[in-house]
């Protein structure tokens, strides 16, 4: 049996590396072409591989693509677009506020899967309060026990704010005296290519596209399993 074809190909990783060298929109209305066929395609098909793995996590997670267009107007890079894609799977919260997602993103020299949650602008709507803080409050040890079982896999980091800036702190916010400061926090795996490692690139396309798949299928589950911040409280 011939082997299937890889999701991503070394031509995605260049795209963006070549985004990011020349991030105008004269070159991006240049290359419009080979970025549908290098990064939106390949996007629909991880899309068409991981819906099924989420959905059976929780049937009412919501399947999204980031904007590549950058809107330049909060925000401190000018540039118009942003050199990385992620695929995001929104978790349901019956609140108005803003609930976690499960992610898979592509850079230039990166492939990252995780989870992150963040406040928004009414954090006391949001599930990080309303589900995380209220089981922090019920069982302090919780996010204890959580960093045991999924610290050596997973890198954690989480960010408080003051006034408008924002602080990030490396680890995992176990305490609830750290848990009424954070107003995002993200747990995710994160691997690493090298430009100097391009000669091997070629090889390992397919693994690369498999690591995606696994992150956001059995990975994920271990952590939605574990930080429970969907629509599901107890």
């Amino acid at each position: 049996m011939a082997p299937a074809e890889p999701i991503f190909t070394l031509e995605t990783f260049r795209f963006f590396r070549d985004l990011a060298r020349h991030n105008q929109k004269t070159w991006m209305d240049a290359n419009r072409e080979r970025y549908q066929q290098r990064v939106v395609q390949p996007f629909r098909r991880l899309l068409e591989a991981t819906t099924q793995a989420v959905l059976q996590l929780d049937p009412g997670f919501e399947p999204r693509f980031s904007r590549i267009n950058r809107d330049i107007r909060f925000a401190k890079d000018k540039t118009p677009y942003r050199p990385q894609m992620y695929l995001e799977f929104r978790a349901p919260f019956a609140g108005e506020g803003e609930a976690g997602q499960f992610y898979i993103g592509l850079s230039a020299k990166t492939v990252t899967a995780g989870f992150r949650i963040y406040g928004g602008s009414k954090r006391k709507e949001s599930a990080l309060a309303q589900i995380g803080g209220a089981r922090m409050e019920a069982k302090p040890k919780w996010l204890t026990q959580q960093k045991k079982g999924l610290g050596r896999r997973y890198e954690s980091y989480w960010y408080s704010a003051a006034k408008g800036e924002w602080t990030k702190h490396d680890g995992w916010p176990v305490t609830p005296e750290d848990w009424k400061r954070v107003h995002g926090w993200v747990v995710r795996r994160k691997r690493l290519w090298r430009q100097r490692r391009e000669h091997r690139f070629r090889e390992t396309p397919p693994r690369f596209s498999a690591t995606c798949i696994r992150c956001c299928s059995s990975h994920l589950c271990a952590i939605e399993r574990g930080i429970d911040l969907g629509s599901r409280p107890n």
